[in-house]
Parts: C-alpha cells; structure tokens; sequence
C-alpha cells in the first residue's frame, strides 16, 4: 500500500511537470505552470523512496521522474545567478539621480485592513511611482495620506479585487484607465516625465488568474494585447504589476518575445513574491519588465505588509544609448505572431 501511494505521488508529479508542455487555456494545466520549483523540489524525495522500493514499476517511474527534474530545472535556472543576466545593471560611476525611477508594486489583498503596512513601506523605501493592487474602496481612503508626497494620482478602486491605483510624485502625461479585454478588469497606462526631461510610458496590469475550472485565455490575451502596444510603440517602456503568472511560464516568454522587454530576474533569482502567508509555496508572481533603454539600478523583495503578496520595489535609470548597446532585447519570430493572434481571439471569445 506504501508503494501504491509513493508511485501515486510520482505520477502525479509527472503529470504536473509535462501539462505546462501542452498549450492549452485549461486553468487546470497551466496552474501546473506555478510550483515549478516545489516539484522540483519533490521530485528527488519521491524518486528516492521508489529506488528503495525497487521493483520494475518504481525502477521505472524513478527514472521518468529524473527526466521531469531535467525539464523542472530547465525552466527554473534561468531565474537564477547561474544564468546570464538578461538586464544589465547600472555601473558604477554612472548613476543619474535625474535619470533614475524608483517603483514599488504592491498586490495588498483587498481583504486586508493592515492599511499601515503599505504606508510604512512607502516612507521608507521613499519610491516615485506606487502601484497598489487589489484596492477598494477602503484602500482609496485609507492610502490617501499618500496623496500629500504623490499628488499624480490615478484611481479605479473596485470591490471584485481588480481595482488598482497608481501613486506618482513624478509628473504623469495623458493618465488612462483602461479595459483591455474584460469589463470589470481595468489597467493602467500613462506617460512619466522624469526630472531629466527624460520620457517613459508605463503600464500597470492585473488580469484575472488562472486556476482549475478558470481559463487563463482572458490572461494570456490581455498580455499579448499589452505587448503588441509596446512593440508598436517601440519607446521606454516599463510594464509591472501582478500578472497572475509565473516568470518561466510559456505565456510570459510569449510576452516578452513580442514586446521585446527584458526581465530583471534573469540571472539574478526568482523574488519570489506569493505567497506571503506560505513559506514553502511561493513563485514570482509581481513582475517589472522594461525596454532595453533602461538599465537596472536594483530590484528587491520588501518585506511583508500584511497581504498574501511581498512587495516589489525596482530603481531604473533610462539610458537609452548605452541600455541598446549593453542588452539584447528578446524578440519574436513569426510563429511568436501567429501564436499571439491565437491567444487574442481565444481570450477575445472567453471574455464574450
């Protein structure tokens, strides 16, 4: 009975780590995008247990569970220091302080009332653009306070944990809140001046997850839509906000294929930012990507606010020239365009 319930286990982390390889909009299959790093984890444990069993069926499933490990590691190393950074950082001698932004995102989790947690993070880490996610009603009263430091303030709180609000002591250009593909499912876009004169245009989103029984095709249409902008504009640009997906999934590498923006953890780590509450069960969840005219100052987890998301705070300086020069920005070949025309139509009749 052990054994049955060992083999079990193995099968369903085999299962877990080949459903991501099918593109498929099921939410069932592509929640196995997010514990990536638990499986692997897992994986060394269950095979172990099967080889002290021994027998033809454990011998084998071991063996198929060796082959996951090589793909679990696949995606994973990537976000780590073994890889190649694909954002370069700033060096030293070179910081701008006119150049610079400083940005923290925040999934705050409509449900919590530590209000102060988020302020406490703000007067310390003293950023010059908020993103504050999940906000109601509640979170626009209680983060008003803000309004004194960053009076460039962009608003829709909502009850139905979509609401955000960006805070900016920078001054904002033609501010929008907008509805991508689903009616109750805002984001934002705005253009920021820097003190240099220096121009960006950045974009907070929040599309709704997947998870079994929910299609990830609104999700994943609402990124290539983002992206496709971003590629036609092709300006400064940064892109953040929690995307309900992890950084190695094939929905994020589609994103950021067609529009050409880097990502900071590339060979730096995962910042694994949810979830909060659950030391043991955690992914990179809040992203910042940004066009190669950037390079990064630092990213850093904060610490927690009382939601079930760590903040993210992240300090870009735009240089263009030297930004082009140093990174090579991801790009997309034509069956990138042709998978991302699929995902918008699907995400399209979904949201219907």
């Amino acid at each position: 009975m052990t054994e049955w319930l060992v083999q079990g286990v193995g099968l369903l982390l085999v299962a877990a780590t080949v459903l991501p390889y099918w593109r498929s909009h099921v939410g069932l299959v592509r929640s196995c995008d997010f514990p990536r790093m638990q499986i692997a984890a897992a994986i060394p444990v269950v095979a172990g247990l099967l080889l002290l069993a021994g027998g033809p069926v454990s011998l084998g499933l071991a063996a198929i569970l060796a082959l996951c490990l090589v793909l679990q590691a696949r995606a994973i190393l990537p976000f780590t220091p073994l890889a190649r950074r694909q954002a370069e950082a700033v060096r030293p001698g070179e910081a701008r302080a006119e150049a610079q932004v400083r940005i923290l995102i925040a999934n705050v989790l409509e449900s919590n009332r530590d209000y102060g947690g988020l302020l406490r993070e703000a007067a310390r880490a003293r950023p010059d653009l908020i993103l504050a996610l999940e906000t109601d009603e509640g979170w626009r009263r209680a983060l008003a306070p803000l309004e004194r430091d960053y009076p460039n303030v962009v608003a829709q709180a909502q009850d139905n944990t979509y609401g955000l609000m960006l805070y900016s002591r920078l001054p904002l250009e033609r501010p929008q809140v907008r509805f991508l593909l689903e009616d109750d499912v805002p984001s934002i876009r705005t253009g920021v001046v820097l003190p240099s004169g220096g121009r960006f245009t950045f974009q907070g989103v929040h599309p709704r997850p997947p998870h079994p029984g929910h299609s990830s095709a609104p999700r994943d249409a609402e990124l290539v839509l983002v992206a496709r902008e971003v590629d036609r504009e092709d300006g400064p640009t940064v892109v953040a906000g929690d995307l309900n997906d992890v950084a190695w999934s094939d929905t994020t590498r589609l994103f950021q294929s067609i529009s050409g923006l880097l990502d900071p953890r590339r060979g730096r780590g995962p910042y694994a930012t949810f979830n909060a509450k659950w030391p043991f069960l955690r992914w990179p969840l809040d992203h910042v990507f940004f066009s190669e005219h950037f390079l990064l100052g630092r990213i850093e987890r904060l610490p927690d606010i009382g939601s079930d998301h760590f903040p993210i705070l992240i300090a870009l300086q735009l240089e263009p020239r030297k930004g082009a020069a140093r990174q090579d920005a991801p790009e997309a070949d034509a069956e990138d365009h042709a998978r991302g025309h699929e995902v918008v139509a699907a995400g399209r009749e979904e949201a219907r």
